[in-house]
């Protein structure tokens, strides 16, 4: 039986790193089980924050790629100001840690470039793929945003398809995330990215939300949307050797953060805890261990520096994917952490299901009531905590602590089968129709 074809629009595809490449590279590695053929369109000279070549396995043999040129502004940008080149990954400066360049920069990126500097590849982008759709079968188009300039694709070529069926995904809300309000919009440039955002919703025959709280507001907003979150894939944790880190013989016990943390998700409340736990308690002292693996913001090592847990860092700086899930397993508690306001509760970070799949306890920080909150209950993962929240995170760490001490420290996670990319590309594949 002949495959269906589906047309992936995404600016992330190796060898970018990150999590935002991770999604549909997985998605097109498992579609074809259920007779669907993809084709990826992408960049072909794209600004990426991050490389990572140990995700080229993942892309299918023989899958169709096809690269157009793009312009963005971003090397104008960072000779402005080099902490400019944190945009690129969605991050910049907040607050007293903000220059005037800083403010300059952001005020520019989120008033010129409107909805995000990619978008400059969207005309020409629906120009060049309005004839590949005339010169090729296709049966659903998908656009993967943010960036979601990639949206305005869909967007402009839905208008010249009408019958084209067209899934608008979002990895992370548009207006929504919390980054957006300190953008330094002006009323019209706020009035721009709603508009935009609206369009999108409205026109796209279904929207795709990484999480349940997201789709519930996509919905309200009046998008036809379906919650499919994120997951792991059993052939990373397979393939990856796992040392066992909780058992009383483990050198130290380790509290690990793996991936990208930036000043807006920084759990300051858990480096003062931590810091107390180690001038408090000397045993603790003596074998607790606070790991990064990945890319931290250089003010967040330079705070933590400068407290007692200077001598407990171990900072492996970025890694590539295959490392970062052997460091995963490697590690007794994992800490995973969200924006603090209330709108954020529906942003689930892609790791935590890689974290679900090692067992390993989940220590977690954002707003309360949030979608993590609830994986975490489900799968007897671990913890959520407020950003405010000081005496019940201690006793969490001394209680997985003593544990581990007696070599307890059990890896029970249950019902993640749902998370597998395999069983979440079979949701997928049953959307697509």
């Amino acid at each position: 039986m002949e495959q269906k074809k589906i047309l992936i629009i995404t600016y992330y595809w190796p060898p970018a790193g990150g999590p935002g490449v991770q999604r549909w590279l997985k998605f097109a590695k498992y579609l074809p089980e259920s007779g669907w053929s993809p084709v990826i369109y992408t960049p072909e000279n794209p600004s990426y924050p991050l490389l990572d070549e140990s995700l080229l396995k993942d892309v299918p043999q023989n899958i169709e790629i096809v690269k157009t040129k793009i312009w963005e502004p971003y090397q104008l940008a960072e000779k402005l100001n080099k902490s400019n080149k944190k945009f690129k990954a969605g991050q910049f400066d907040v607050g007293k840690n903000q220059s005037w360049k800083s403010r300059l920069s952001i005020w520019v990126r989120g008033n010129f470039f409107i909805p995000d500097a990619r978008v400059f590849w969207v005309k020409p982008s629906i120009k060049f793929l309005e004839q590949y759709l005339k010169e090729n079968k296709i049966d659903v188009v998908v656009t993967s945003g943010p960036p979601h300039s990639l949206h305005m694709i869909g967007l402009g070529l839905k208008k010249k398809f009408p019958a084209l069926k067209w899934i608008a995904d979002f990895r992370d809300p548009w207006t929504e995330i919390s980054y957006y309000k300190h953008l330094k919009l002006t009323k019209s440039s706020d009035n721009k990215h709603r508009q935009f955002e609206s369009a999108v919703f409205k026109t796209a025959d279904i929207t795709l939300a990484t999480s349940y709280t997201d789709a519930e507001n996509f919905r309200k907003a009046g998008a036809n949307a379906v919650c499919i979150t994120n997951g792991f894939d059993e052939s990373d944790a397979s393939s990856s050797p796992i040392e066992t880190a909780n058992g009383p013989n483990s050198e130290s016990f380790t509290l690990s953060y793996i991936g990208v943390l930036e000043q807006l998700r920084n759990p300051e409340n858990l480096w003062k805890i931590l810091d107390e736990l180690v001038k408090e308690n000397k045993d603790f002292a003596d074998h607790f261990t606070l790991k990064f693996a990945g890319r931290v913001d250089d003010k967040i090592l330079q705070s933590i520096e400068s407290s007692s847990l200077k001598n407990h860092i171990l900072n492996l700086g970025y890694i590539s994917h295959d490392k970062a899930v052997e460091e995963m397993a490697n590690s007794n508690l994992l800490l995973i952490t969200n924006f603090p306001n209330e709108s954020s509760k529906g942003i689930i970070p892609g790791k935590i299901f890689e974290y679900l799949a090692t067992g390993k306890q989940i220590i977690s920080f954002g707003p309360d009531e949030a979608d993590v909150s609830r994986i975490l209950d489900e799968t007897v993962a671990g913890k959520h905590f407020s950003y405010e929240d000081s005496k019940a995170v201690k006793d969490f760490i001394l209680e997985k602590y003593e544990l581990w001490k007696k070599g307890d420290l059990l890896e029970n996670t249950q019902n993640i089968e749902q998370f597998s990319r395999r069983n979440l590309t079979k949701k997928l594949a049953e959307i697509l129709g």
